[in-house]
């Protein structure tokens, strides 16, 4: 049976399991060893590749990030001190600065490449629609679709960095040909999912009272870790060179957030209220959908049907046209992270392109990669961003799908606009 029949089958069946509400974080754990049971490991191995993702240490630092993240969340967006960030941004937006507040506040986390970083952002949502007949289900949708408009070429991302190094494109033309993309992601967005409910938004009544000075204060911890992250991974790099380029963002994001735990330290009133949140039970279920998905993607990598599948389209003897997009697509749907659609696609869409009569230029292919690979990440049910919205929200994935599709087919029909337009001046 090919490769990708079975990566479908066993997505398929974890789908099932958590609709007969078994816990995600559980349904991909048994989907990592069904794909390795499937792709001929024996059951010992498959229980040792277990032990080793459970030992890797990109998972703990994670579920450090994950907990920090709870708790950074926790005082900024707690009582007075949310509704003082929310006052500010509706003081800086005007009329409708409730609106602008539930765009901009997630697409200025998701300039910070944290894990789960949709989590930090969601309470800042939630704060900004509330009072306003707006549904969790919509609240959801803006969190998860605004976290993300910078990852098509915002330089700090794993994703892009692989992007750029494998289409050996320098930065500034990456970004040009990049960029577009989120000014389309911004613009569905906006039409999409909260143009509909600007007067619903801007008629709630709610003060814009409060210090700009003591706003700007409680974002210090935000301010903390993108610091960090500019200033210490380049340090890091220095002092163990040899540590993966993956590992040293991952460090350099957990020292900001170790700084912004000080500051909020400093500034709780009552230390006791410190970590307070994160034995919640939705605490709790975001730490297991972490570990499901970091031990899955380990699983995966184990089994080898990603590179098998990738193989078996690349050979196929199928139009260019379609491998250089489906690839990207089907990694993007099974890890979640654009990493993993980068990672896994982007070497075998370059060396499609050295083939004879591929008649792809490599702006043209880096569009449809890109494109593809991003629609299956933001599409996926594994999408670590996504879930922890979908745990916070109380929605279920369905109704975050039905809400982001149509900026999602926006997406698509840039990607083909950019890719004929590109094919034909010969970029």
């Amino acid at each position: 049976m090919p490769a990708v029949v079975k990566i479908v089958i066993v997505f398929g069946a974890m789908l099932l399991l958590t609709r007969l509400r078994v816990h995600l974080g559980l349904a991909l754990v048994a989907g990592g060893l069904a794909l390795n049971l499937w792709a001929g490991v024996t059951v010992p191995e498959a229980l040792r590749n277990v032990g080793r993702a459970l030992r890797a240490p990109d998972l703990w630092m994670m579920l450090a990030i994950v907990s920090l993240i709870v708790e950074v969340g926790r005082f900024m967006t707690s009582g007075r001190n949310a509704e003082e960030i929310v006052s500010a941004a509706r003081r800086w937006g005007g009329r409708n600065g409730r609106a602008w507040s539930a765009m901009i506040l997630p697409a200025v986390v998701g300039l910070v490449p944290m894990p789960a970083g949709a989590l930090f952002s969601a309470p800042f949502v939630e704060q900004a629609g509330a009072g306003a007949e707006v549904s969790g289900d919509w609240k959801a949708a803006v969190n998860y679709w605004f976290r993300h408009v910078w990852e098509y070429w915002w330089p700090l991302y794993p994703g892009v960095i692989v992007a750029m190094s494998v289409f050996e494109m320098d930065t500034p033309q990456f970004v040009a040909a990049q960029f577009p993309f989120t000014l389309v992601a911004v613009a569905s967005g906006y039409l999409f999912l909260v143009r509909r409910h600007v007067r619903r938004l801007a008629a709630v009544p709610g003060s814009s009272a409060g210090s700009d000075r003591r706003a700007l204060l409680l974002l210090l911890p935000l301010a903390a870790v993108l610091v960090s992250l500019f200033a210490l991974s380049p340090v890091i790099g220095r002092l163990l060179p040899g540590m993966p380029v993956q590992y040293r963002k991952l460090l350099a994001v957990l020292a900001g957030l170790a700084v912004a735990a000080a500051v909020i330290l400093c500034a709780e009133p009552d230390r006791r209220r410190m970590f307070s949140t994160l034995l919640a039970p939705k605490s709790l279920s975001v730490l297991m959908s972490l570990s499901g998905v970091l031990i899955f993607k380990s699983m995966l990598d184990a089994a080898g049907l990603l590179p098998r599948a990738a193989a078996e389209m690349a050979g196929s003897g199928i139009p260019v046209f379609f491998a250089v997009a489906g690839l990207p697509l089907l990694a993007g749907l099974v890890t979640g992270i654009a990493m993993g659609f980068a990672g896994a696609s982007f070497p075998i869409v370059v060396g499609l392109l050295a083939q004879p009569g591929a008649g792809l230029t490599p702006l043209a292919a880096l569009a449809l990669a890109y494109g593809f690979g991003y629609m299956g990440m933001m599409l996926s049910p594994v999408h670590l961003c996504l879930l922890v919205t979908r745990d916070y929200f109380g929605v279920p994935l369905a109704a975050v799908y039905r809400m982001i599709l149509p900026c999602v087919a926006a997406i698509l029909a840039y990607t083909l606009a950019a890719y004929a337009g590109m094919t034909a001046l010969g970029w």
